[in-house]
């Protein structure tokens, strides 16, 4: 079989069969892709672990050659782990190919865990004002991210009927489809009940763009108004600015900020796994490091005599 089908074949039953993320199949297709650069269409049955060694040297290459691409080894890796993912689907498929096993991923450094301290916290916070509709707008979004620790994506596709202000919860739909409830502080409902009862429209998604649009939606089904993804993390880039935070501020980074502090005043991993929506406990375990540090400071602070 031509390298080309099966890989069209691959992403039809990744998203049919597996019923995959459309982001997951997207990435896969782009790594393929490169691949099927790499060996033009080959027949699958001649891909060799010296071809696959070849492909890696390649990448790397890329790295160090290309103005346009910058791939770390991380990222070279996630094209082996697709390439792994297709291998292991055509020998499901009895379709003659090298073993996926044989394909060693590169070592990765330890990834180092980027967040604010809390007085860095605080002054995000303090910065935030709240008297237009789209302060209130940027506050609630904010106090969102500290408050549950979803991910950008996550708060994007976030509906008005998603929050129960009586539980105090959002179900959020993250990776693989995967549904989890995540929960309210006092700060984050008051912010966010204070930017809702500020708005006068009827559109669906819970945070809308100020920009206007000629497309009128008096249902507001559609999702033109929705606050877009680059525009949260802009808002969340600039708001660090504001509050002369020196690090680059972003979704993420507030995201560290909830499983560090979680972690740090005692909460256990397998619930803040859980809270994150990680499907692997080892991704939850990097914010460890960072816990066990600042017990490490507290113990050398108070246990000299």
């Amino acid at each position: 079989m031509k390298l080309s089908l099966a890989i069209k074949n691959f992403l039809i039953y990744c998203e049919v069969a597996k019923n995959q993320s459309p982001k997951t199949i997207e990435n896969y297709q782009h790594y393929l892709l490169r691949a099927l650069e790499f060996f033009s269409d080959l027949e699958v049955s001649k891909i060799d672990l010296m071809g696959v060694n070849n492909f890696r040297l390649f990448l790397k290459r890329l790295n160090q050659n290309s103005k346009l691409e910058q791939l770390s080894v991380k990222t070279i890796n996630y094209h082996l782990i697709a390439f792994r993912a297709f291998l292991k689907f055509l020998q499901k498929n009895d379709i003659e190919c090298l073993s996926p096993e044989k394909i060693e991923l590169a070592k990765v450094g330890t990834r180092k865990i980027e967040y604010l301290t809390r007085d860095e916290l605080v002054r995000l916070l303090e910065s935030l004002k709240s008297e237009t509709l789209i302060e209130k707008r940027n506050k609630a979004i904010v106090e969102l991210f500290i408050a549950t620790g979803m991910r950008v994506s996550e708060l994007h596709k976030l509906n008005i009927k998603d929050v129960d202000f009586e539980s105090n919860s959002i179900i959020i739909r993250g990776k693989g489809g995967k549904v989890r409830p995540v929960f309210l502080t006092q700060r984050s409902k008051d912010a966010l009940l204070d930017y809702l009862q500020k708005r006068t429209d009827h559109f669906t998604p819970l945070f809308i763009s100020s920009r206007s649009n000629e497309i009128h939606d008096l249902k507001g089904h559609l999702d033109h108004k929705r606050f877009s993804i680059y525009s949260i993390q802009e808002l969340i880039k600039k708001q660090g600015i504001i509050a002369n935070i020196a690090k680059k501020v972003t979704p993420h980074i507030l995201r560290h900020c909830f499983a560090t502090n979680l972690l740090t005043n005692g909460a256990d991993i397998r619930s803040v796994q859980e809270m994150l929506g990680h499907s692997s406990i080892s991704t939850t375990q990097i914010y460890t490091y960072v816990s066990n540090q600042k017990l490490k400071e507290l113990h050398q602070k108070y246990s000299e005599i």
